[in-house]
């Protein structure tokens, strides 16, 4: 965040203390999603260790943990902040980017809810609304408009032009994230994907829906959202036989240089750098 920042404004920088009081904010917030996702999603791995909840004597007291990982958010903000002229953006921020996220988590389990599997309802249209809400908000916007908030930067025209950005780069990124659930080595991703066992909208068995004769849905209807190996392996022989990977490919560069093209047109009162940066962060990742 001191690198946004620093790129973003001439003017007297922020104590590092205090810029780093509000990375651990930013970072907590994302730490009390994950603990509850994981839960939720009955995940089993996260960053190559078992999920909080999964650790020996924790069990779903983990849903405790993330109540303390957001409160202390606000703890923090008004220890290091209260004094600071943009306090009450901060404030607001945070609180909208809480709610924002809440909504996408609820769309997306309303998407899929336990025990009823209908591909009706995953549709590209949806899918781009759960990872707008649940994604993109507090892992691009988040961050970029506290940096520009803390840099004097107050516009609301600029702020809506970083998130006309940042929410793009927010879904390529997830659309990344749902490849390589499937597709990523768990030795280095550091979670063992389970997208099609959970019966996600994920953008593979969106884009797939799209693309796959009447006898192949037909299949994909008997094996997704279940547990047993067989099935799950059947979804990936279909993926493979649909060439999800060239489709995924080639969204991929797509997606990249429509982001180019985003940067040059709305960081008009920002340096492209800031945006180019992180385009180039997550561009071809594995992990």
């Amino acid at each position: 965040m001191r690198i946004v920042i620093k790129i973003i404004s001439a003017r007297v920088l922020p104590s590092q203390s205090l810029v780093k009081q509000l990375c651990l904010c930013c970072f907590q917030l994302q730490a009390f999603f994950l603990v509850a996702d994981d839960i939720m999603d009955s995940s089993v791995t996260r960053r190559g260790q078992p999920c909080w909840y999964r650790k020996e004597a924790i069990g779903l007291d983990a849903i405790n943990d993330s109540f303390l990982l957001e409160a202390s958010i606000y703890r923090l903000l008004r220890k290091h902040c209260r004094d600071q002229p943009h306090y009450i953006h901060l404030l607001e921020l945070f609180t909208e980017t809480s709610f924002q996220t809440m909504l996408g988590q609820a769309l997306d389990l309303m998407t899929a809810p336990p025990g009823q599997i209908d591909l009706n309802r995953f549709t590209m249209e949806r899918y781009k609304a759960i990872v707008k809400y649940k994604t993109a908000y507090y892992s691009f916007y988040l961050p970029v408009a506290a940096a520009m908030y803390m840099a004097g930067i107050e516009s609301e025209e600029e702020h809506n032009n970083a998130k006309h950005i940042l929410l793009e780069m927010g879904e390529f990124f997830q659309i990344q994230d749902d490849y390589l659930d499937c597709y990523g080595d768990p030795a280095v991703t550091g979670k063992i994907g389970t997208d099609i066992q959970d019966n996600k909208c994920s953008w593979l068995v969106v884009k797939a829906l799209e693309v796959m004769t009447p006898e192949q849905r037909a299949e994909l209807e008997a094996c997704y959202g279940r547990h047993d190996e067989a099935s799950i392996e059947e979804v990936k022989t279909l993926y493979n036989t649909l060439q999800m990977s060239t489709l995924y490919q080639n969204y991929e560069e797509e997606s990249y240089q429509r982001l180019q093209k985003l940067i040059a047109c709305h960081a008009q009162n920002l340096p492209h750098s800031v945006f180019l940066n992180f385009a180039k962060k997550i561009y071809k990742r594995n992990k």
